[in-house]
């Protein structure tokens, strides 16, 4: 191919590519009229209607006037008269081997003796078995000994009511049936 031809056809190929791009131009703004009448459409419609906000309500204020009274958070006058009287464990008795576990720990495996000299056995639990008689002490609840029988122990403990006081609460260690 000769150089006038290369030239001629490359300057063909550039003005196609001008009437190309002027084609493509002149479609791009052909369609303006179908978007211009949507849009006027599209204002011309009413919205939804919007909702009405809401009303605020206003509060009355509220003016304590009981601070004379008792606090309802203390113990009344009645509950600290009741906690002076009634059960109160021996603070000056020494502590029993058997007062440092849990009445649920402790396990009766058998009784020694009959009648009124009789003495229950009670496995604590590190295993060591202690004899306990009548009057002594067990659990950590001050659990007092009141009574022995072949197949079962009572007992007194002294538990919290919860406002300063004590209650007496009964309990028992049944035998061990292993």
């Amino acid at each position: 191919m000769n150089k006038s031809a290369a030239i001629t056809t490359s300057h063909a190929m550039r003005i196609l590519l001008m009437l190309g791009a002027a084609l493509i131009l002149g479609g791009c703004t052909r369609g303006m009229s179908d978007l211009r009448s949507w849009v006027a459409q599209e204002k011309a419609r009413k919205g939804a209607p919007i909702q009405p906000l809401p009303v605020i309500k206003t509060f009355e204020t509220f003016k304590y006037t009981d601070q004379d009274m008792r606090d309802p958070f203390s113990a009344s006058t009645a509950e600290l008269q009741s906690n002076t009287s009634g059960p109160r464990p021996d603070a000056d008795r020494p502590k029993q081997p058997l007062e440092m576990f849990a009445l649920d720990s402790l396990k009766m495996v058998g009784t020694v003796g009959t009648g009124a000299s009789m003495e229950v056995l009670i496995k604590d639990p590190g295993g060591v078995i202690h004899r306990v008689h009548v009057g002594e002490y067990m659990g950590q609840n001050y659990g007092h000994v009141t009574a022995i029988s072949d197949d079962h122990i009572d007992l007194i403990e002294l538990v919290s009511n919860g406002n300063g006081g004590w209650m007496e609460r009964p309990a028992s260690i049944a035998l061990d049936a292993k």
